[in-house]
């Protein structure tokens, strides 16, 4: 298992509509990860399981899409990754090893976007 390595990616635009699923369309042709992941692919998400990391499936909590041909963090996509990692949307299945190191991924776009993280909220 694995947590992605921050990529400080540029943030889009504040009010960029959030879906998940097309943003994946995008991502995979951007990458040219058509047939499988690649490296790429994986700099648009936070975790990838690194046993089947030649397997979509193997992708948790995307936070990037493919605007104006680059990779940017969408900070709605990170909110929703921020919330699925709060708990507000019945959490995800991590190994629990990886799981303070995603919320410190996480964190550093919140920090971007000059906000904190929900689980540092008070």
């Amino acid at each position: 298992m694995s947590v992605t390595a921050f990529q400080d990616l540029p943030l889009a635009d504040r009010d960029r509509e959030w879906d998940g699923d097309a943003a994946e369309k995008r991502v995979r042709k951007w990458a040219d990860a058509q047939d499988e992941p690649n490296q790429k692919y994986r700099d648009a998400h936070v975790w990838y399981d690194k046993k089947h990391k030649d397997n979509f499936t193997g992708y948790k909590l995307l936070i990037a899409d493919v605007i104006g041909g680059k990779l940017e963090a969408v900070p709605r996509g990170v909110m929703a990754a921020g919330g699925i990692m709060d708990g507000a949307r019945g959490g995800v299945d991590l190994p629990e090893d990886d799981i303070d190191r995603v919320k410190s991924h996480l964190a550093k776009y919140y920090e971007k976007m000059g906000e904190s993280a929900p689980w540092d909220r008070d």
